[in-house]
């Protein structure tokens, strides 16, 4: 019996923690190298959600910070028309962030997969 309740719980856990890590439905992702081919692009945007200074010490210039702390707050900041990208440092908080941008009406929402800590220039 006991051997069940800890599987049970085991599984519980491995399900939140996938939920978690997953973007929300009708968020799309993309890699880092993917994603160098697009930031030359005018009609697309493009969003840090890293702290300010995680941002200031190594950063991508065609992003603008908007930490995910701020971001509800600061959805008025970004365009709901333009594709928008969304990263952090290993794609967790800017999963999170598209999940926050898509339930404020943002239709074409992509994070980038492993954000900084993959990203080489």
């Amino acid at each position: 019996m006991d051997t069940w309740l800890v599987v049970l719980i085991g599984a519980v856990i491995v399900f939140m923690a996938y939920r978690a890590m997953s973007p929300a439905k009708g968020v799309k992702s993309i890699s880092t190298d993917d994603l160098k081919s697009q930031l030359k692009s005018k009609d697309k945007q493009f969003i840090d959600v890293r702290t300010p200074g995680e941002f200031k010490s190594n950063r991508i210039k065609e992003f603008k910070n908007i930490p995910l702390n701020e971001l509800p707050g600061r959805v008025s900041e970004i365009d709901k028309n333009k594709e928008t990208y969304v990263i952090c440092q290993s794609g967790m908080r800017s999963s999170k962030a598209a999940s926050i941008l898509n339930k404020n009406g943002f239709i074409n929402v992509i994070n980038v997969k492993g954000g900084m800590g993959s990203y080489r220039s």
